[in-house]
């Protein structure tokens, strides 16, 4: 099954570049040259997704991303602002045109339950045009995050079993390490309008066993997902954003015979602001965490049953 997902992936890719590259041959007696669109997104970051926009070579980008618990309990903790509490500090750097690295340090949970330090990059394969030559932006995302709770975490209800099935006193790096690797495809259809959609695949090296180290009950290690965002510009600075992430149930790839919490979509609607330099977002959204493969693989907040969290972006740019 995995071998049919990396065919159906690469032949979207390939299919994607070469319809580009024809579209280019045919218009290479063009006496003008055919430059990229620029302003598809104000950032790197649209609330919870990635988008295909690297910065010029050279330039540092700082991210904080922050939510607050859901809005389930009202007044009572200020619809959230009082509950857990989720951040996430990232720092990302083009070391070379359309080439993006980064990482990133998260705390979820009030208390820090949860620590995760990921890693990550961004590869651009193609840049929409602005006559059309290259119809739309193609780009790669992934990470690899590392779970940096103690031992004891391990060792209690919270236990994970990996596929080698070890012991809890015997967790070793690669227990902790998950994986989130995307596709990303986008288009500025005018200049207020910008859609984009994804196909991403979630691997966790363990996971949350919670029918007592049944495999029924229990999660998958593997996870597709399909994504839409997009951004609406409404006034010169300002502009409605969205984002959709869809855990998609494929028989073929799952481990258990009974997923006893399936993971739920995530829905957030904001508003953003930008300067060139700075953006911010303001939005509310039904997931929790800050990692892509933690929305798809565990996400529990129900959008249609008060499972909606406030949340901000904000992203500041150094060019060098």
């Amino acid at each position: 099954m995995k071998k049919n997902i990396l065919f159906i992936i690469l032949f979207s890719l390939i299919t994607t570049i070469s319809f580009a590259q024809k579209e280019a041959t045919e218009t290479t007696g063009a006496k003008e040259k055919d430059f990229p669109v620029t302003g598809a997104f104000e950032s790197g970051y649209l609330i919870d997704a990635q988008t295909t926009v690297i910065p010029e070579k050279k330039t540092l980008e700082f991210g904080i991303q922050h939510k607050f618990g859901t809005i389930e309990n009202g007044s009572t903790d200020m619809w959230g602002v009082y509950g857990s509490a989720n951040i996430r500090l990232a720092l990302d750097y083009v070391i070379a045109k359309n080439l993006q690295i980064g990482a990133g340090l998260t705390k979820k949970g009030m208390n820090g339950e949860k620590n995760i330090t990921d890693l990550n990059a961004k590869w651009s394969l193609l840049q929409q045009t602005r006559k059309n030559t290259i119809p739309v932006s193609v780009a790669l995302y992934g990470n690899v995050a590392i779970d940096g709770r103690p031992l004891s975490s391990y060792q209690t209800d919270q236990v994970r079993i990996a596929y080698h099935n070890g012991l809890p006193n015997k967790i070793e790096l690669q227990d902790r390490l998950s994986y989130f690797s995307e596709i990303i495809i986008s288009r500025k259809f005018c200049k207020e309008f910008s859609l984009q959609a994804g196909l991403s695949f979630t691997h966790y090296n363990s996971v949350n066993d919670v029918a007592n180290n049944l495999v029924v009950g229990g999660y998958d290690h593997d996870k597709l997902g399909a994504h839409v965002s997009g951004r609406i510009k409404v006034t010169p600075q300002g502009s409605i954003i969205f984002n959709y992430d869809q855990p998609l149930k494929i028989k073929q790839m799952s481990e258990q015979a009974i997923l006893k919490n399936p993971s739920k979509p995530n829905l957030a609607i904001g508003y953003e602001v930008s300067t060139g330099t700075h953006a911010f977002q303001m939005f509310m959204g039904s997931s929790s965490s800050m990692l892509p493969q933690d929305n798809i693989m565990y996400n529990q907040n129900d959008w249609q049953n008060k499972g909606w969290s406030i949340g901000f972006v904000i992203t500041r740019l150094w060019a060098y």
